[in-house]
């Protein structure tokens, strides 16, 4: 969730910084006329980003219990930020204030979009909770985009966020708002990094506001954690949710979106409600009804709709890490 108008190293996270020595350098963009094994290679690294972020985001789940939406989020936070910026390796100095108001935007937006999503997790489940969350991408790339095919697109969405979430006197009205509001915040964070995007170049400002969330965070985890006190497993599992929702989905993204072009990226990251779904269902016994699954499938149509024509909204994904 950030801007591709920029450029793709401005959107995923394999645009720029990616290694520790790249001092915030771009990467060379996919060749158009990619090896058909490049193209299976990227498949398969992208299918695996999924998977892993899906798994981290469950392995967070069954620490609720003992830390709770926030206690997760904080360790998640500061746990991703040690992990990925001795990764990027951002050089935070000689940044003006120009630089600094949207970095700090970011960081406000990581700690809202993270504990909006996993406190929506906790209500209504993972699969439900991921799929919502996918709306902010396709909100941008439709309002930013004048094709009756988009506006087709959102239609569809909206007609499969009724079929999904099924309003009625049981509906969970508290934790479908969460999730739309991780969905709002999604897409703040792709307006805000176009913005950064041309300011700083690569991943220097990304990881700078993942550092600033992690320092935030810091203090409000201290306070929870002297009031509910976690334990070594509950730790583990939030250490765990970073490492496979950020840093392998990082290294991953960084390795396929130099092998296939955005849009690409952007229809197979569409998967991602799907596999939230089947990882709820495996790892946490969340279960869903048929009609469900028919809302998750039209808003999986709709990103996929909107991505094969060079919008990717959902490869906005692949920098959603921190």
């Amino acid at each position: 969730m950030r801007s591709y108008g920029q450029g793709m190293e401005t959107i995923g996270t394999g645009g720029a910084g990616a290694t520790g020595d790249t001092g915030g350098r771009a990467p060379a963009r996919p060749d158009a006329s990619a090896r058909p094994q490049q193209r299976r290679g990227a498949i398969a690294l992208m299918l695996t980003a999924a998977a892993s972020n899906q798994s981290g985001a469950a392995l967070g789940a069954m620490a609720f219990p003992v830390l709770g939406p926030v206690g997760v989020v904080a360790v998640r936070q500061v746990a991703t930020a040690i992990m990925l910026t001795a990764i990027v390796r951002p050089a935070l100095r000689g940044m003006s204030g120009q630089q600094w108001r949207p970095i700090l935007g970011l960081a406000l937006v990581f700690g809202v979009m993270n504990l909006s999503l996993y406190a929506a997790i906790e209500r209504i489940g993972l699969g439900l909770a991921v799929t919502l969350e996918f709306l902010g991408p396709l909100a941008v790339a439709v309002v930013t985009s004048r094709r009756v095919l988009d506006i087709g697109a959102a239609v569809l969405a909206g007609a499969g966020v009724v079929v999904l979430t099924q309003p009625g006197p049981t509906t969970d009205v508290l934790g479908i708002a969460l999730a739309l509001l991780a969905a709002a915040s999604w897409a703040c964070y792709i307006l805000l990094n176009r913005t950064l995007g041309q300011r700083l170049p690569g991943l220097r400002g990304t990881a700078a506001a993942g550092l600033v969330s992690a320092v935030v965070w810091v203090p409000i985890g201290a306070v929870w954690f002297v009031l509910h006190p976690p334990t070594p497993a509950a730790i583990a599992l939030a250490i765990g949710c970073a490492a496979l929702a950020s840093v392998v989905p990082y290294i991953a993204d960084l390795l396929a979106l130099r092998r296939v072009p955005a849009h690409v990226y952007g229809t197979f990251a569409s998967v991602n409600p799907v596999l939230a779904a089947i990882a709820g269902w495996l790892l946490l016994q969340q279960a869903l009804g048929l009609g469900q699954w028919i809302g998750i499938a039209l808003i999986v149509l709709s990103n996929v709709a909107v991505s094969v024509r060079g919008r990717t909204p959902t490869a906005a994904v692949a920098k959603r890490r921190w």
